[in-house]
């Protein structure tokens, strides 16, 4: 019997978690479920710095971007000293599952948890990069390519204007999903991601070269952040958008103009799409738990939202999708006027 559920949000915030907690409370409540909210993440877990939440305190919560009840990472919850301490806490508030929402080491936190002491857990997908394997969408994605786009629109206004070659850094330590997401969107000139070694003349010079010969005269460079594996022997510390814009205008005859969007793609409020796709996951994780599915991770798999085993979900990695990436090598190799 579930009668008393905690739900917390860890990592970096993503648009629509505010969503997944709203769901969650008016899913559970509607069976006389009570939850609480664990703020600040495993943290709070270890701290006992709970809140219990009913449908008035999460009613006007959906729309608002980040997450109310905060997010951090916590090192002493990789400890099993802490999460004995957080399983104490759990015991003492008489909590019969946890909710996480986050990615991939909030999952995995998840996992020990429950690999350690009698406690079900459901792990819900939330990042802007959609970096995590098992699922084919994480929430706040759409959002943050959505902010960085319009962000990229009013740029490209100023390069068309000034005859100009922008290169923009997105976030992205490990993936490129969202750098290409964005290439691809806004009709970027090329696109580095972490997940392919770049070469300067073929993959940027070149394209801007088929561009210019086009009849073009403004160039758009999207960069993952962690795009740093290249030919070019360079040692890069993270900051590749700023030695990308270097190169070109030492071996250009262009003045290349960096902006670093970074966390501006975290906030604002989440667009319809996470919205939904929120409140559908927040909804099963609930009913997974009443039909006794326990140690899962809720996904987006073929526009089809269900849960999978822990262990099976933490197993799988992540990929570029080949259609996109043909896409825009199609796009960007072949340019005609």
């Amino acid at each position: 019997m579930i009668k008393r559920i905690g739900i917390l949000t860890s990592g970096g915030d993503a648009p629509g978690m505010n969503a997944v907690i709203r769901s969650v409370v008016r899913s559970a409540n509607s069976h006389g479920i009570e939850v609480y909210g664990i703020r600040r993440g495993y943290q709070g877990l270890i701290n006992d710095d709970m809140i219990l939440l009913h449908n008035k305190t999460v009613g006007n919560i959906m729309n608002e971007g980040g997450t109310f009840l905060f997010s951090a990472r916590s090192d002493e919850f990789r400890t099993p000293e802490g999460r004995k301490q957080a399983w104490k806490n759990i015991k003492a508030r008489g909590l019969d599952a946890i909710i996480g929402v986050g990615g991939d080491g909030t999952f995995r936190g998840l996992k020990d948890l429950s690999s350690e002491y009698p406690v079900n857990v459901i792990g819900i997908p939330a990042t802007i990069d959609n970096d995590i394997g098992c699922t084919h969408y994480t929430i706040g994605y759409d959002s943050a390519a959505n902010t960085a786009m319009e962000a990229i629109d009013n740029i490209n206004d100023t390069m068309q204007s000034h005859e100009r070659c922008s290169v923009i850094e997105v976030m992205g330590h490990n993936s490129g999903r969202l750098a290409l997401y964005v290439a691809i969107g806004t009709g970027a000139t090329t696109v580095l991601v972490p997940e392919d070694k770049w070469n300067f003349k073929e993959d940027i010079l070149d394209k801007i070269r088929n561009y210019k010969d086009a009849g073009y005269n403004h160039y758009m460079i999207i960069v993952s952040e962690g795009a740093v594996n290249n030919d070019e022997g360079l040692e890069l510390d993270g900051n590749v958008g700023e030695e990308v814009a270097r190169l070109i205008k030492e071996r250009t005859n262009l003045d290349p103009r960096l902006t670093v969007l970074g966390h501006i793609q975290r906030g604002g409020r989440p667009q319809a799409r996470d919205r939904v796709t929120a409140t559908r996951m927040g909804c099963l994780a609930v009913n997974s738990l009443l039909e006794g599915r326990n140690n899962r991770i809720i996904v987006h798999r073929d526009n089809t939202i269900k849960d999978i085993d822990i262990e099976e979900a933490l197993e799988q990695k992540t990929r570029l999708y080949k259609q996109e990436k043909i896409i825009l090598e199609e796009l960007t190799g072949k340019v005609k006027g």
